[in-house]
């Protein structure tokens, strides 16, 4: 009851071989550029690291000598009437 498989056209097959390779080679293009493209984010994320690490380090300091001044403060005796 099964029908033999119908004979694909050669012009057919070409045609899609065809667009299988290039999209395969426009993936390979377009992933390459990305990569670049993302390599420079990187690149400027990394510096600009630097520059918030020292920034929150320098915050984090502030805050740690702000919160020892007021634990002084709290620790001084008052004065009795």
């Amino acid at each position: 009851m099964s029908q033999a498989p119908v004979r694909v056209s050669p012009l057919i097959k070409f045609g899609r071989w065809s667009l299988l390779l290039v999209g395969v080679g426009y993936g390979a293009f377009h992933q390459n550029r990305l990569s670049k493209k993302e390599e420079k984010v990187r690149e400027i994320e990394a510096q600009q690291k630097v520059v918030r690490d020292a920034k929150l380090a320098e915050e984090k300091k502030r805050a740690a000598q702000a919160e020892v001044r007021a634990l002084e403060e709290l620790s001084k005796p008052t004065p009795k009437h």
